[in-house]
């Protein structure tokens, strides 16, 4: 991505400037090196609690990432997926928050839906998110001065919501990998019918931040801050809404998700947490 062309009004703003290109830097370089292990084949599969996996790719894009933020802004506080995590880091001004590959089951079977993220937290708040698709070479970012933007196919295109404003029209976008029966009685109670499934919850986010999907909802306390960072920050400033199923904001002084996640285009955010809350009390 030429850095003349992120230079541009209104692309690459006067906040959080040099943060981004890092980011961006950063994203694609673990994203090439991601791609060198599956083309060799040796992913060293393991995995960790919670049955989740985990590769020698992971591992390698974190390093990349985490000794490139810390080289460049050593004061800042920072959690890695792959890096054990101090609690007391969460209280920082600010906070980097890292997923080197978003959608491990994606990556491994050999398919396009995972991602490599880097979002930034200033005060508890996302404000700067870099999501990366390093099999199709595209990438969302934003942050406060620039906006949201996706840079694909040697174009940089504005990011805005769909204007989707009732839930039975929404077009889902769940998980490929952890989709639950819960899905299917969020669909019946929305009375919705398209559903895209994809690995990363940073995609999913995306592509609703894009306007090519309008709401996702994750019915569980699987995810963690690394997991919507830097979507959120995407996603908000594409004008859309991130929250639990409560309609409460994500906390990042927090590290797992415990209640839920809707992603709506914001439009239809507060019927489809008002139709979905009963159905989720033991979360609250």
């Amino acid at each position: 991505m030429p850095l003349d062309t992120l230079k541009m009004p209104g692309v690459l703003g006067p906040d959080l400037g040099k943060e981004l290109l890092l980011a961006l830097d950063l994203a694609r370089a673990a994203g090439i090196e991601v791609m060198k292990y599956r083309a060799g084949g040796k992913l060293g599969v393991e995995m960790k609690p919670g049955d989740e996996p985990v590769t020698l790719a992971d591992h390698a894009a974190s390093a990349i990432i985490v000794a490139g933020i810390r080289g460049v802004f050593p004061a800042d506080a920072l959690i890695s997926e792959e890096l054990p995590a101090d609690p007391a880091t969460l209280a920082a001004e600010r906070l980097w928050l890292v997923d080197p590959i978003d959608g491990t089951k994606d990556f491994i079977r050999g398919d396009d839906g995972f991602s490599v993220m880097i979002g930034l937290c200033r005060g508890g708040q996302p404000v700067l998110g870099v999501v990366h698709q390093p099999t199709i070479e595209r990438t969302f970012f934003a942050t406060p001065g620039g906006g949201a933007h996706v840079a694909h196919a040697g174009q940089i295109t504005p990011l805005g919501v769909s204007n989707v404003g009732s839930a039975i029209e929404a077009r889902l976008v769940a998980s490929a990998s952890h989709r639950s029966t819960d899905i299917d009685r969020v669909k019946r109670e929305l009375g919705i019918s398209d559903e895209l499934n994809i690995g990363s919850v940073g995609i999913k986010l995306c592509l609703i931040a894009a306007g090519q999907r309008d709401l996702y909802v994750n019915p569980s306390s699987r995810t963690k801050a690394w997991d919507s960072c830097a979507p959120e920050a995407i996603l908000n400033l594409s004008g859309g809404r991130l929250s639990d199923l409560f309609g409460t904001p994500i906390s990042y002084r927090e590290l797992a998700h415990r209640r839920g996640l809707v992603a709506s285009n914001k439009w239809i955010h507060d019927e489809v947490c008002a139709k979905l809350s009963p159905m989720f009390e033991q979360y609250r």
